[in-house]
């Protein structure tokens, strides 16, 4: 299944992190933290001003991105989570 984002949206997945520390030690999945890091998947248009203006987004598919740790509603596409959020939610690109 495809799915496009509508307006300012933009679709998210996930990038995993380390398992293990700098040290060597092994984070049990228990006791890991979703990851605050993703690839833009797909992104919608742009944002519509007042005067019907349509502003381009600033990130793009393919674009490593930070965002906030309660950032977004997740979504299950083709068996995969992912996150769809709005383009405000991203904090900065990576990279």
């Amino acid at each position: 299944m495809k799915l496009t984002p509508l307006h300012d949206r933009v679709l998210v997945k996930r990038v995993e992190q380390e398992t293990k520390t700098s040290g060597g030690i092994i984070i049990p999945e228990t006791a890991q933290e979703k990851p605050m890091q993703g690839e833009i998947v797909a992104a919608g248009q742009g944002h519509t001003d007042e005067n019907g203006n349509v502003r381009p987004l600033a990130v793009k598919a393919g674009d490593r991105v930070l965002f906030g740790k309660w950032s977004g509603t997740e979504v299950k596409i083709d068996s995969e989570e992912m996150l769809i959020m709005k383009e405000s939610d991203i904090m900065g690109i990576i990279g």
